[in-house]
């Protein structure tokens, strides 16, 4: 009897992953930089600080909207926030390369406040040593949050709490030397 319960549990679970949509595997891809490798000076502040464009694929079925949260897992003081983009519309396939520093984009895209204390994307910028980690992190949500423009970090993860559909990542490192000493 157990057997035949834990083999059923299986069974509907698989069913319902495959079934409710969820088996969808969001791509996120930047043509300014592979998975892992190396951020391009341009995208960081010792360069134009400007954003890199971004393009997904297989957005699960039911997706209202995106949400971009790009981070600094390595920064000294904790995590750093470097973009937080939201009600991005659901039938978007990326964000095109220097999107511009203000509340609202035309296509209804908000943004919120950074780290930097700044709107929009704020590029790589770490202390010079080893090189840090840059994570993308692109949300499919059932819903459009609506939060008013210039919305944080932590309002986006509580108001995103039981809407994701999938989640697609893309890491880049970038890093600054440090000085010789004599």
């Amino acid at each position: 009897m157990f057997r035949f319960l834990y083999l059923f549990c299986i069974a509907l679970s698989l069913s319902l992953f495959l079934f409710t949509g969820s088996g969808s595997c969001l791509e996120l891809r930047s043509d300014a930089f592979e998975d892992g490798g190396d951020i391009p000076v341009r995208y960081t502040c010792l360069g134009e600080d400007v954003s890199p464009g971004l393009n997904w694929s297989d957005v699960p079925a039911g997706t209202q909207s995106f949400v971009l949260i790009v981070d600094d897992p390595d920064a000294p003081f904790g995590t750093w926030v470097h973009w937080v983009a939201y009600d991005i519309p659901k039938d978007a396939a990326g964000l095109k390369e220097d999107v511009p520093k203000k509340f609202m984009l035309d296509n209804g895209t908000r943004q919120g406040f950074n780290s930097f204390r700044r709107i929009g994307y704020g590029g790589p910028c770490p202390p010079p040593g080893r090189p840090h980690r840059y994570v993308f992190r692109l949300y499919a949500l059932d819903t459009v949050l609506r939060l008013g423009p210039g919305a944080g970090k932590g309002a986006l993860t509580r108001a995103m709490r039981g809407h994701v559909l999938n989640e697609a990542r893309l890491t880049g490192r970038f890093g600054r030397k440090k000085a010789r000493r004599r």
